[in-house]
């Protein structure tokens, strides 16, 4: 898993690092790349030679084929076993199953075809945008899992009520801030998930795990130097976010 994560930090430049190129190379020159997805084809199409751009664009085409499969099994899946079998037809058969799962899959491409044009077609960036609305998921993934590997008093109701206030979090902060970029609103609503998460593991009582800790109001007494420290780095948050950005 930690293998499979390290791999996802290069994803970063993969995606910036043509994107860099590609500014370099057209300065000075009559060429304008607009939209900036873009970019990658044009340099593919300037620069990589007969047959190494075939297989690029093979390679591309398999990344693409491959992560829609994934989405599309995760879709079918979760209808058909959670919501279909679970609540619709409990007696079905693995046949019918199959069945179901295969209608849900096109369902699916078919609502897709149709609301991608609308959501994707004025976009500069389709990356930023596929990145902006998976924020709205990994604050609360990467808090559940975080402190559910790394913390024993980890409860499930803590992470209970951080699944469900994730999206519904993302969303609020998007509309309340929306010139707030998104790298910055996934980290200010990851801290405050953990945080939720962390207090309702704590307020968890000794009578369900005699491990719980007990809350009592000392704990949150602080002294009166945090309490002019906090202040002050306040301060300078709302300074530094209205005046400067």
């Amino acid at each position: 898993m930690i293998f499979a994560g390290f791999l996802k930090i290069l994803t970063p430049l993969i995606v910036v690092i043509p994107g860099i190129a590609a500014f370099v190379l057209t300065q000075n020159t009559n060429i304008v790349i607009e939209p900036s997805d873009k970019a990658y084809p044009w340099l593919l199409h300037t620069f990589i030679p007969t047959g190494i751009k075939g297989l690029t664009f093979a390679a591309l085409a398999a990344a693409i084929v491959s992560s829609l499969a994934s989405m599309l099994n995760s879709t079918s899946t979760i209808f058909t076993m959670d919501i279909y079998k679970k609540y619709l037809r409990p007696e079905a058969s693995q046949t019918h199953l199959v069945t179901i799962g295969r209608i849900t899959s096109f369902t699916a491409l078919v609502i897709a075809v149709f609301v991608a044009r609308p959501l994707l077609g004025g976009l500069d960036q389709a990356f930023q945008f596929i990145q902006d609305f998976t924020g709205m998921i990994t604050p609360g993934v990467l808090a559940i899992f975080g402190l559910g590997m790394f913390w024993k008093k980890a409860r499930a109701n803590g992470a209970l009520i951080t699944a469900i206030l994730t999206i519904p979090m993302g969303f609020a902060f998007k509309a309340l801030m929306p010139n707030l970029p998104f790298m910055n609103r996934m980290g200010i609503v990851f801290l405050i998930l953990a945080g939720i998460l962390i207090l309702v593991s704590l307020l968890e009582s000794r009578a369900d795990d005699p491990n719980g800790l007990a809350m009592k109001k000392d704990y949150f007494k602080t002294s009166k130097g945090f309490n002019i420290g906090a202040i002050i780095i306040s301060l300078i948050l709302i300074v530094f976010y209205t005046v400067w950005w």
